[in-house]
C-alpha cells in the first residue's frame, strides 16, 4: 500500500497541522483496527475523516457498504480520484453528522481515526446516537482511551467513561506508537472499541437528568460526591439528594470517581419524577 507520504505528494499536499492530520499508513496496524471493528460482508459502516483512505481500504476488504464522511475538500477530492470501490465519498464534519442517516440505514457500525480536538465531540455523538450505533472504533489519544476504558476508583475514571459506560463495552484493543504516523503526533495513541450492550446497566428516569448528576458529581473531583452534587442547586435540594443517595445505598463521603454506572444511576432514579 502506498505511504501517506507519497499520496500527498503524489496530489500535491500536506497534512493540515490545524486540523489535526495525522495519517495512519501502517498495514498490519490497519488491519487490527478492520478486524476489531468485525464487520459483516454488506453491512453498512461510517467512517469520519478518513484522509487519504488508508483505513477505509481495509474496511471497504471486508465487503461492508463503507461511507466515507469527510470534510476536508483537499481529501475529498484525494478519494474520488482513488475511487476505492464499494465507498460512498460524503462531505460533512463528522462532529455533528447523523450517522445512520448519512448511509441511509436504521443502524451502523462507526470507525475512524479521529483529530484529538474532536474526540470528545464525536464521543458525546455517538452516545446521543446510540439507538443507531451498533459499535464504535475510534483510534483516539492514548491516555482519552485509558480514560474511557478505566474502572471505578482509577483516577483515569471521568464523566465519559460513566456515560458510554451505562450503554456501551468499552476496552483498548489496540495501542499505536507515534512514528505510526504521518507527521507522527507529540503523544501515542490507542485503538477503543466501544460495543453497544443490549440494554442498559441500569433504568434511569430521565436522561438529561443523568447526565447532569454525572457531570456536577465529577465538576469537582476533590470534594466528596454530597458536596459535589450540591455543588449544582438546579439539581435538587441538599435534603433531595440526602434522602436519594440514602435510597441508592450510596455513601456521600465517596469521590465520583469510585461510583459505577449503576450506581450513579440508582441515584437518579431515587431523586424521583422529574418536574418540567
Amino acid at each position: 500500500m502506498e505511504s501517506p507520504r507519497d499520496i500527498l505528494k503524489r496530489h500535491g499536499l500536506r497534512p493540515k497541522h490545524s486540523w489535526g492530520q495525522n495519517f495512519l499508513g501502517d498495514e498490519e496496524a490497519l488491519q487490527d483496527i478492520a478486524d476489531a471493528l468485525a464487520l459483516r460482508e454488506g453491512e453498512p459502516v461510517v467512517e469520519l475523516g478518513p484522509g487519504l483512505g488508508h483505513l477505509t481500504r481495509f474496511l471497504a476488504a471486508t465487503g461492508a457498504r463503507v461511507t466515507a464522511v469527510e470534510r476536508d475538500r483537499d481529501m475529498i477530492a484525494v478519494l474520488e480520484k482513488e475511487a476505492i470501490p464499494g465507498v460512498k465519498v460524503v462531505a460533512g464534519n463528522a462532529a455533528d453528522v447523523d450517522f445512520a442517516q448519512v448511509a441511509g440505514v436504521p443502524e451502523v457500525a462507526v470507525a475512524g481515526n479521529l483529530p484529538y480536538h474532536l474526540s470528545s465531540s464525536i464521543l458525546f455523538q455517538v452516545l446521543a446516537q446510540r439507538t443507531h450505533v451498533t459499535r464504535a472504533v475510534f483510534t483516539l489519544q492514548k491516555e482519552v482511551v485509558e480514560r474511557l476504558a478505566a474502572e471505578p476508583g482509577n483516577r483515569d475514571y471521568g464523566l465519559l467513561t460513566v456515560l458510554l459506560g451505562l450503554h456501551f463495552q468499552a476496552e483498548q484493543v489496540l495501542t499505536l506508537e507515534a512514528w505510526r504516523f504521518h507527521p507522527p503526533p507529540k503523544v501515542d495513541s490507542a485503538v477503543l472499541r466501544l460495543t453497544r450492550l443490549a440494554a442498559p446497566r441500569a433504568p434511569i428516569t430521565d436522561d438529561a437528568r443523568f447526565t447532569r448528576l454525572v457531570k456536577s458529581a465529577f465538576a469537582h473531583r476533590r470534594k466528596t460526591l454530597l458536596n459535589s452534587l450540591k455543588s449544582d442547586s438546579e439539581l435538587a435540594s441538599p435534603e433531595q439528594l440526602v434522602a436519594a443517595l440514602a435510597t441508592a445505598g450510596v455513601d456521600g463521603t465517596r469521590r465520583a470517581e469510585t461510583l459505577s454506572p449503576e450506581e450513579f444511576a440508582a441515584i437518579e432514579r431515587a431523586l424521583g419524577p422529574v418536574t418540567k
